[in-house]
């Protein structure tokens, strides 16, 4: 008899351990790479990353998300590189989040920008295949460090072809941004066989959709070519939130 009650006593201790186990909100940790566009110039309204945990915790109800933004002003693929600082950077905040194995690691990079400057930022102006080695590079180091993690790699968005600031763009610039599209897409192709399940394409219309609304989406700066629009104002930021969520929220448990 003695047996039998704890037997029933284990039991009801391990349906009480599963029910605590099932109640607890499951975790979702995001690490945001990028330029000023995911910088959003550390202003909360800019940052599209905010948005993305707005969107998020209207849609998931039981999940609780952390980010963390290395979106850096005047960044290229170069600067997040294995060996530069900002890596580092990546790294420290990631391996937090990697500790936690209850928690879905996802990092969402948008880069290309500056990486297509005709003179400028670190490294420009990088080719296409440049460009594509440097994202492999970067991915690779990312799932070799954290190999249940997962990696949205997001179109970069559009700018007006007179952009000239610090940095210079213009034409020559905009035509390969551009040129970058298609590498995203055979890296990830090329990932659906070496890492299925792990690698993603991001939000893709955000050249088209910022191309056609600039005026409302951007924030009107003062070049050496006269008024451009490089940088998105808080509508532009939002938007671009919403939809990396939308991405990110199809990569979540899938």
């Amino acid at each position: 008899m003695k047996k039998h009650f704890k037997r029933v006593a284990i039991a009801i201790f391990s349906l009480g351990l599963l029910a605590f186990t099932i109640a607890k909100p499951p975790k979702v940790n995001i690490v945001f790479i990028g330029d000023s566009i995911t910088y959003g110039q550390n202003m909360p309204d800019l940052q599209p990353s905010v948005y993305v945990l707005t969107f998020f915790k209207e849609k998931f109800k039981a999940i609780q998300f952390t980010q963390a933004n290395h979106g850096v002003s005047g960044y290229t693929t170069k600067n997040f590189l294995p060996g530069e600082p900002d890596f580092e950077k990546v790294v420290k905040d990631a391996d937090a989040f990697y500790s936690d194995r209850s928690a879905q690691l996802i990092f969402s990079v948008m880069l290309g920008t500056n990486d297509s400057a005709i003179n400028g930022p670190y490294g420009s102006p990088i080719s296409q295949q440049q460009y594509r080695v440097n994202l492999k590079t970067i991915a690779d180091s990312l799932l070799k460090r954290y190999p249940n993690s997962k990696i949205v790699f997001n179109y970069p968005i559009y700018y007006t072809p007179n952009t000239y600031n610090g940095a210079m763009y213009l034409q020559e610039g905009l035509d390969r941004l551009q040129s970058y599209f298609p590498q995203i897409d055979a890296l990830v192709q090329d990932y659906s066989t070496t890492n299925p399940g792990q690698v993603y394409s991001g939000y893709k219309n955000g050249f088209a959709d910022f191309k056609k609304d600039y005026l409302h989406l951007f924030m009107p700066e003062q070049g050496h070519q006269g008024i451009f629009y490089l940088h998105p104002n808080k509508d532009g930021a939002r938007l671009l939130g919403q939809n990396w969520g939308k991405v990110l929220a199809k990569v979540i448990n899938h």
